[in-house]
């Protein structure tokens, strides 16, 4: 892969990855400047706006599944049947005990704060290049008319190794390459794991969805969302589900962001300290022939304080044909609902187009 560097941003000259995105100013650079009021490209209609959430007491009463991971890696028969609910009735969960040591999630905290924190022309230097949707930007950017969300992000490679490109890994930054590094092999075991009680559940060993879908990669998503003055007017993050198998997220112990929409309603995922959030993506709905949910989820704003996050979206090799599994399929209980499609192809779809909640999965759907 070829790359240069113009007015002190990376472009590749490369074909087209995963995707593209339309370059769009930084929101953080937004907020530094003083801005008097939201710009209109990042207002949302108003059916859209965050501020339509569920009452308060609905709020109270409802939190995603806590599953102890130490645990559910023991085998332990109670927690077993928690992830199968939480996969069948919420599509996210908490983990515990998972085993990622806190002075690892620390310094993942460190760098990425870091890394935002730099002068706007250091970061972009790993701008996103012309033709993908690795290095530092926004995503599902595709037309000059669409809503934006009031975040800014930067998304690396980052397993396996042979992937990664450094050219968009900032190498001068103190403790960032071996922060991302650690926190990354680290939190691929937890996603492992899981994976292997999911092949269990769905009617195998513990190796068959590995076997099936070959060693997971990693994709690392870095998030940064500015305060904002008028937070019921954006969102930091659209509607939208995950394209990939699982997808593990690290956020702040301290700030409210996250929220998933659960019979019709949008809720708060009330960050437990130390703890991981973990949700299924659109490739293990489709394997589980629908009996796993990948789940529509936002990110929101506040007026006070910045609020960051990493994702780490394990998915499987692009050239994989992905489809419901023999084990799910039960003719004429319950056939096939999607379509096998490659894996390349079903995510390229699914960035081609702005963030609209699950209309992707629609695109797989066996139509009855």
């Amino acid at each position: 892969m070829d790359l240069k560097v113009e007015n002190g941003c990376i472009k590749e000259d490369k074909g087209l990855g995963w995707g593209k995105s339309l370059p769009v100013q930084s929101v953080q650079e937004i907020v530094r400047n003083g801005y008097q009021s939201v710009p209109e490209r990042y207002i949302q209609e108003i059916k859209d706006r965050p501020s339509s959430i569920s009452s308060e007491s609905l709020q109270a009463s409802l939190q995603i599944p806590i599953i102890d991971f130490s645990l559910l890696a023991k085998g332990d028969e109670h927690e077993t049947r928690k992830l199968d609910l939480a996969c069948k009735e919420w599509g996210f969960f908490q983990i515990r005990n998972h085993g990622v040591q806190v002075k690892i999630l620390q310094k993942m905290k460190a760098a990425m704060a870091a890394f935002f924190e730099l002068p706007l022309m250091e970061k972009k230097k790993f701008a996103m290049g012309a033709n993908d949707l690795e290095g530092y930007g926004q995503a599902y950017v595709v037309s000059e008319e669409q809503k934006l969300d009031w975040c800014d992000l930067v998304a690396l490679k980052t397993l396996p190794l042979e992937q990664r490109n450094l050219n968009f890994w900032p190498l001068n930054l103190p403790g960032f390459k071996e922060a991302v590094e650690e926190y990354s092999i680290e939190v691929q075991k937890v996603a492992e794991e899981i994976n292997a009680n999911l092949s269990i559940l769905m009617g195998m060993e513990r190796d068959g969805l590995k076997r099936y879908q070959g060693e997971l990669k990693q994709l690392m998503r870095m998030n940064y969302y500015p305060p904002c003055s008028s937070p019921d007017l954006v969102v930091g993050v659209s509607p939208h589900s995950d394209g990939g198998s699982l997808t593990v997220l690290l956020q702040d112990d301290d700030i409210i962001g996250l929220q998933i929409k659960h019979k019709g309603e949008w809720i708060p995922v009330k960050p437990i300290p130390n703890a991981l959030v973990v949700n299924i993506g659109d490739a293990i709905e489709i394997m589980s022939n629908g009996v796993y949910k990948s789940i529509e989820h936002r990110a929101i704003t506040n007026e006070k304080k910045a609020r960051i996050s990493a994702a780490a979206f394990a998915h499987v090799d692009d050239e994989l044909e992905i489809g419901p599994l023999d084990s799910m399929v039960d003719d004429p209980h319950r056939p096939p609902m999607y379509k096998k499609i490659k894996y390349i192809d079903y995510i390229r779809q699914v960035l081609a187009r702005k963030m609209d909640g699950k209309a992707h999965t629609d695109l797989v759907k066996i139509q009855t």
